[in-house]
């Protein structure tokens, strides 16, 4: 869970890749999903409730392209694939393992991901695979944080899970996690006041009233934990936010199971 940072400005973000299909220009995460999608429409083999599911996918992906592409100028969105499927956590989040893991690109519009260990960002690509709900949730929550504080610096995203789960103890860095095992797990960075794209030294660089406001959504989306830092000055109810050791620089998001 405890997570490091290295100092990396906040910059402009770069152009994004389109792959078209027809018509539409679409990121290369929907054409083989769109593909499937029309491909399932013309059988007659999408059944009501997929139906409404890729309904639901289709306004979701439309809206962020149009995020994406009003918060980088009108830049396309980026062109790192996601692989959709059904996962399953398996056990405790502290002794349990990953089926059919989803993982988080290595940046979007709304976050970056952080390497604790190596103090850089993008976070290596086997340090940050988890549930696909769990990976929807953080896109769905960081992109309705940047819709409504349009100027906040992007959020720094670190520790998910390894590709299969399991141990994530300090072999895989010191001091490791001991928890982060089966997809469940997400450390979200506090966002700083300076808006460096970096987790906060202290609590004193926390923009305590954005920080809040992520605390409060992923409250709002269901978590069944969020853990923060006993002096960060963050709230929310009793059950679900806890203040615990080593986490003053980041949240601790845990999904229901």
């Amino acid at each position: 869970m405890p997570s490091g940072a290295a100092e990396n400005r906040y910059l402009e973000r770069p152009r994004r890749e389109t792959r078209t299909l027809g018509a539409l220009a679409l990121p290369r995460v929907l054409v083989l999903p769109a593909v499937l999608l029309l491909l399932a429409l013309a059988t007659g083999r999408l059944a009501p409730c997929g139906e409404s599911r890729a309904q639901d996918a289709e306004v979701t992906a439309a809206h962020e392209i149009e995020r994406m592409r009003a918060l980088n100028d009108g830049g396309d969105p980026a062109p790192e694939p996601i692989r959709w499927r059904p996962s399953r956590a398996v056990g405790k989040p502290y002794a349990g393992r990953l089926v059919g893991g989803v993982r988080l690109p290595a940046e979007g519009a709304a976050f970056f991901t952080w390497d604790p260990i190596r103090n850089t960002t993008p976070n290596r690509p086997w340090r940050r695979h988890g549930t696909d709900r769990l990976v929807q949730t953080l896109l769905d929550v960081l992109g309705e944080f940047q819709d409504e504080h349009p100027d906040a610096p992007r959020i720094g995203i670190g520790d998910l899970s390894r590709p299969r789960g399991g141990d994530f103890g300090p072999r895989f860095g010191a001091p490791g996690h001991a928890s982060h095992q089966n997809g469940l797990d997400a450390d979200v960075y506090y966002p700083r006041l300076d808006r460096r794209e970096r987790g906060p030294a202290r609590p004193a660089q926390v923009d305590q009233a954005l920080a809040q406001d992520l605390v409060d959504r992923f409250v709002a989306a269901g978590a069944q934990f969020v853990f923060v830092g006993r002096r960060v000055g963050l709230r929310g109810p009793r059950r679900i936010v806890q203040p615990i050791p080593l986490h003053e620089n980041h949240l601790h998001v845990r999904l229901r199971p």
